[in-house]
């Protein structure tokens, strides 16, 4: 069967903690086609953090030369650090690629107004105390820093109900195949197939 010629857009969306990123690389690791929408960020990077892996870190002054160009679809300021993505990634879509682009509810609302059939996952960690804990066991932050942080998480929880899925990564390899199963899912659905074979092997009126 041909590859979709337009790509299908995933956006995941998490409290800070909430495992999305390890996610996220498990998932793209475990299905061909699917690939990453690096963001860039000016905050700086995290141990074991790789520039154009996980983000692209930049300074602000970068940032902010970026954005008066137009080079971002969205951006935002979370924690005190901002956050873009870049336009020119999206344009791998018109290659037939799956995308995943990990981004606040605040991107994945603008996202959805330029991208209608763009498909909203959120990742929901088991309770706020097991977040609290993660974040905690991942250290760096300040009681302030962590305050903030949990204030955000229960904001983004109100968000949920305009995404359309939502994993609970209480364990990982189960939330793995929860979110895994979802992009296969999507990339099963009617109007898609039609679509990637319009004029093909399904696109005639066999009547």
């Amino acid at each position: 069967m041909a590859r979709n010629k337009q790509g299908i857009l995933f956006v995941v969306s998490a409290p800070s903690g909430a495992g999305k990123t390890t996610l996220v690389n498990k998932v793209i690791a475990a299905l061909p086609g699917v690939g990453l929408s690096v963001s860039c960020t000016t905050r700086p990077p995290r141990p074991g953090e790789q520039t154009g892996v996980d983000y692209s870190f930049i300074s602000r002054d970068e940032f902010t030369a970026m954005e008066q160009a137009g080079k971002f679809m969205e951006w935002a300021r979370v924690h005190g650090d901002l956050y873009g993505t870049p336009r020119a990634n999206v344009e791998r879509l018109k290659d037939g690629e799956d995308l995943i682009l990990e981004i606040d509810t605040q991107g994945a609302r603008e996202i959805r107004k330029v991208f209608p059939e763009s498909v909203l996952i959120f990742i929901l960690p088991p309770s706020l105390e097991v977040l609290r804990g993660r974040l905690q066991a991942r250290g760096g932050d300040s009681e302030e820093a962590m305050a903030a942080r949990l204030h955000n998480a229960q904001k983004e929880l109100d968000q949920i109900a305009r995404y359309d899925y939502i994993v609970v990564n209480a364990e990982i390899e189960e939330a793995t195949r929860e979110l895994a199963s979802i992009i296969t899912a999507e990339r099963c659905k009617t109007a898609r197939v039609l679509e990637r074979e319009k004029g093909g092997t399904y696109g005639a009126n066999n009547g």
